[in-house]
């Protein structure tokens, strides 16, 4: 019996594993890119305040032209970077959400819960905050700037931290930051649209079901996916509703399921490894032993065949949103003038709204939404968190960065109202990054 026990304890352990090392290898690049954004915040910060602030401004309104034959595409390099570059990051952001609700830290209901009204809490007191400030004025239609948590920068302070920071706080961290998303991505769609053309977004409805179609008839290959993809981020683009909604829908039509399971990857690969070993010979090598290259060939496919299309694209995709995509935006959408008497810009109300938002919103929404829920028997807290740990992310949680910038850009066309919320946004994450790391350091000595 003990050793039934022991083998059942060790498949547990198969199965666990390898999520567990690719959420580690996601929470190191979210970390490592924190560094970068902070790199493209500091350089578009110092470039806003230099003596070539005007070449700043200058460049991202550089016309760039697209076009094939009759068909052309010509926007200012700020909206290629917002709209279009950002669908790939939100395309990103939809396949964790996917990953996530099928195997990951929100695919258990109860397990799920937790974060998921700590997250609730987290962006509905931010957004009453805000409101309270600019109800019935100028500033109102920015209330969702201080709902989101920058996941890139939390994940990066935390990492500063070593030891103080308990893994399982990453992973509680990550969860909120993935509802957080899921909850951005709704209200964008919902509340950040412009005038509705229905035209283009039945189009941008017919290619959605064709990419569900693939799906469903197990097309695996990304080509068809990305041709179809590029086609409902054209219809949303031209429908009104904005383009980087288009990204996570289309991230939820990529296929989650292996081709083969864990077991018939051992045995095909054992196999083939064996006629590799039996087919070499002192007299040769790979490059001229044809057995040889077709058992690394049919290695490789069966490699393939075991990874599901979501997995290799998130794996692929998630490292060119994290060290390149997100510190581009942040240098096209961090520099505020800071320097010339705009500092008085954080003390109107939408300033104000912002940092109340995310500096108090969120450590008071999240703490106590997790701490009600539990106390109501609805959820638990994970095992190794205490409370001070908890609260300590809810600060985390102030740092609203990229996706607060980018709602930004929807909510305003006022030149005044886009400084006001930058400079909130940037005084509100620094105060919170600050916060957290008192806290943290308080809470959990150095190992």
């Amino acid at each position: 019996m003990q050793k039934l026990f022991s083998f059942i304890r060790a498949r547990q352990r198969r199965r666990v594993q390898p999520l567990l090392t690719n959420l580690q290898e996601f929470l190191r690049e979210e970390g490592g890119g924190g560094i970068l954004l902070l790199l493209g915040t500091a350089v578009a910060l110092i470039w806003a305040n230099s003596a070539f602030a005007h070449e700043y401004e200058l460049l991202w309104q550089t016309p760039l032209t697209l076009g094939l034959g009759p068909w052309t595409l010509s926007y200012p390099l700020h909206t290629w970077i917002n709209d279009g570059l950002m669908a790939v990051f939100f395309f990103v952001v939809g396949l964790e959400i996917k990953r996530e609700l099928l195997v990951g830290e929100l695919s258990n209901p109860r397990q799920a819960l937790f974060p998921a009204v700590a997250a609730l809490g987290g962006m509905l007191v931010p957004a009453l905050l805000y409101t309270t400030f600019n109800l019935g004025g100028p500033g109102q239609p920015g209330w969702a700037i201080p709902m989101a948590t920058d996941i890139a920068f939390a994940l990066g302070v935390l990492s500063l931290l070593g030891k103080r920071a308990p893994f399982g706080l990453k992973v509680f961290l990550t969860a909120v930051a993935i509802v957080d998303d899921l909850g951005a991505v709704l209200v964008i769609a919902l509340f950040y649209s412009h005038e509705i053309i229905w035209g283009s977004l039945l189009f941008g409805g017919l290619v959605l079901a064709l990419l569900f179609a693939l799906n469903r008839f197990s097309v695996r290959s990304p080509l068809p996916y990305g041709l179809l993809g590029i086609l409902l981020w054209l219809a949303f683009l031209q429908s009104g509703v904005h383009a980087t909604v288009a990204g996570v829908l289309l991230a939820l039509t990529i296929p989650a399921n292996p081709r083969i399971d864990s077991r018939s990857f051992l045995k095909r690969s054992h196999a083939y490894l064996q006629v590799f070993e039996q087919t070499g010979t002192p007299e040769t090598t790979m490059l001229t032993n044809s057995d040889q290259r077709a058992a690394v060939r049919e290695l490789e496919r069966v490699a393939e065949s075991v990874a599901s299309p979501l997995q290799r694209l998130e794996h692929s995709l998630h490292p060119w949103v994290t060290y390149a995509i997100m510190p581009i935006f942040a240098l096209a959408n961090a520099g505020v003038n800071i320097l010339g008497g705009q500092t008085a810009a954080l003390f109107n109300s939408v300033g104000l709204g912002i940092v109340a938002g995310l500096v108090l919103g969120k450590q008071f929404g999240i703490t106590f939404f997790a701490w009600l829920f539990t106390k109501l028997g609805l959820t638990s807290r994970p095992r190794g968190l205490g409370w001070r740990h908890i609260y300590g992310a809810a600060w985390l949680g102030g740092i609203g960065f990229t996706m607060s910038l980018f709602i930004t850009s929807l909510a305003f066309t006022d030149p005044d109202l886009v400084t006001s919320a930058k400079i909130g946004i940037l005084t509100a994450s620094a105060l919170s990054a600050i916060g957290a790391t008192l806290v943290m350091v308080r809470v959990t000595p150095k190992g």
